[in-house]
């Protein structure tokens, strides 16, 4: 097998191990545990993640192989924190906040963050499909169209 581009069957199973590990503990894998997971080195795991972040499938931190983003989760502490489950998860902006949620299938979700233009503390209850809570708007600075241009931002 060419780790240049791994197979799909090889990104695919990392992509559904990587998005279970971070729903089940709150926390990105670590290479070790990647490359364990598929079967392979380090080298070629992060090849795979390499490919993934290629294809827009999950984002690795800029210059290396260690995972930022696989939204709607962040491995990285952010201003969007999502309590669900009785875990706590980093969300990448206030859009992936309810994806978290969503994603988890999660019928009661509290989020904890801080308005962009005050820094004033904003907290949100996700309870049976509604939000509860200060009314809010979420305003989002860059058009969807161009997110990738620096999706940290974004």
């Amino acid at each position: 097998m060419s780790f240049a581009m791994p197979d799909d069957r090889l990104l695919w199973d990392a992509r559904a191990f990587i998005y279970g590990h971070l729903a089940a503990t709150a926390r990105a894998p670590a290479m070790d545990e990647v490359a364990e997971r598929l079967g392979v080195t380090s080298s070629e795991a992060e090849a795979v993640l390499r490919a993934l972040h290629e294809r827009h499938a999950l984002f690795l931190e800029p210059g290396t192989a260690r995972l930022r983003m696989a939204n709607p989760f962040s491995a990285s502490p952010t201003d969007y924190e999502v309590t669900a489950g009785g875990q706590t998860y980093w969300a990448n902006c206030a859009w992936d906040s309810f994806g978290i949620a969503a994603a988890l299938h999660a019928t009661e979700a509290e989020v904890r963050a801080k308005c962009a233009a005050s820094g004033e503390p904003l907290r949100l209850r996700l309870a049976a499909g509604q939000v509860e809570g200060a009314s809010v708007v979420v305003h989002f600075q860059v058009p969807f169209e161009h997110w990738y241009d620096n999706l940290v931002f974004t």
